[in-house]
C-alpha cells in the first residue's frame, strides 16, 4: 500500500474514531537533538548496529516520539539492546531508564564494564505478560518504548498483549507517550494469523487496541515505512536475519528491512 493511501486512511480515522491526529513530529530543543545525534553516532556502537539504522531511523524516531534527556523512560523488551545502546546514553547524565526485562547478559555485561558511556543501571524490571506487567509506581514514567514486539505479545495470547497496553498506560504521567514500532502487515488482516505467520500486525489493530486502553493517538509517522516490502512475507526472511533459503537472500537484501509502523500514543 503507498504512503499516500496511508496517509489518507489515519485522516480518515481521525474523523471516524476520537483522538487521532495525523502524524507530526513531537517538538525537541536543537540541544536535545545533538545529544540524541550524539548517542546515535556513539563509537561504542557497532558496525553491524549502526549498518541498522538506515532501516530503522533511531534519531528519527525518537525524535517523533518526542524523547528528552531529562525524561523517566521505560523500554520493554529490549533484547540484544540495539536501542538501549542509543537510549543509555542519552539518558545517563539527566535522565533515567528502566528496562523490562533486562537486556541480554552479554549487553548488561557491556553496560556494567562502561558506566561513563552507559551510566548505572538504577532499575531492571521482571517483565513476563500477561502474567508479570508492572512497570513502577502509577503516573511516574515521561515514556514507554517498545521496537518491533508488539507481535510476540499478542503470540503468546491477546490477553497479554492487553496487558502490556495497560501497563503502559498505568505507569506514564498524564501527558505521557508510549512509542512503537512494528513490522506492518496488510491494513484490516486478521491480526492474530498475521503475528504468528508473519510476526506482523496490521496497523489499525494496534491502533484501535490503543484507543481501547484509554491512549489517544497523537501521530502515525512513515519515517520507518518500506514501500518494497510486499507485507506478505515472514519477516525473518528478510534482513538482518535472511532466514530463508540461500537462493531468495539476494532478492530479500533487494528489499531490505520490513516495512514498520511507528505509532505515537499520549494518556490524557
Amino acid at each position: 500500500m503507498s504512503r499516500r493511501i496511508r496517509k489518507l486512511l489515519i485522516v480518515l480515522a481521525s474523523v471516524l474514531l476520537p483522538g487521532i491526529a495525523v502524524a507530526s513530529p513531537a517538538p525537541t530543543s536543537s540541544a536535545s537533538t545533538a545529544a540524541l545525534q550524539k548517542a546515535v553516532d556513539g563509537s561504542w556502537r557497532s558496525t553491524a548496529n549502526k549498518a541498522r539504522d538506515r532501516y530503522r531511523h533511531p534519531l528519527e524516531t525518537l525524535q517523533f516520539f518526542g524523547i528528552r534527556p531529562d525524561m523517566t523512560v521505560v523500554e520493554l523488551a529490549p533484547g540484544g539492546g540495539w536501542y538501549t545502546e542509543i537510549l543509555a546514553p542519552f539518558l545517563r547524565e539527566h535522565g533515567h531508564l528502566v528496562e523490562a526485562p533486562s537486556p541480554s547478559p552479554a549487553f548488561m555485561a557491556r553496560m556494567q564494564a562502561d558506566p561513563a558511556v552507559f551510566g548505572h543501571f538504577a532499575q531492571v524490571l521482571p517483565f513476563k505478560p500477561p502474567a508479570q506487567v508492572a512497570l513502577g509506581t502509577p503516573g511516574s514514567a515521561d515514556m514507554v518504548l517498545t521496537f518491533r514486539n508488539t507481535h510476540d505479545w499478542l503470540n503468546r495470547s491477546p490477553d497479554a498483549l492487553a496487558a502490556v497496553f495497560k501497563a503502559a498506560y498505568d505507569v506514564l504521567k498524564p501527558g505521557g507517550v508510549f512509542g512503537i514500532t512494528e513490522h506492518r502487515a496488510k491494513p484490516f488482516a486478521d491480526a492474530q494469523e498475521s503475528s504468528k505467520a508473519l510476526h506482523r500486525l496490521p496497523e489499525d489493530y494496534l491502533i484501535t487496541l490503543g484507543l481501547h486502553a484509554g491512549f489517544r493517538l497523537d501521530g502515525a509517522s512513515e519515517v520507518n515505512a518500506n514501500p518494497k516490502d510486499p507485507e506478505d512475507v515472514n519477516v525473518h526472511r528478510l534482513p538482518p536475519d535472511l532466514a530463508g533459503p540461500v537462493s531468495e537472500h539476494a532478492a530479500m537484501q533487494a528489499v531490505g528491512e520490513s516495512d514498520r509502523m511507528t505509532l505515537r500514543f499520549v494518556k490524557p
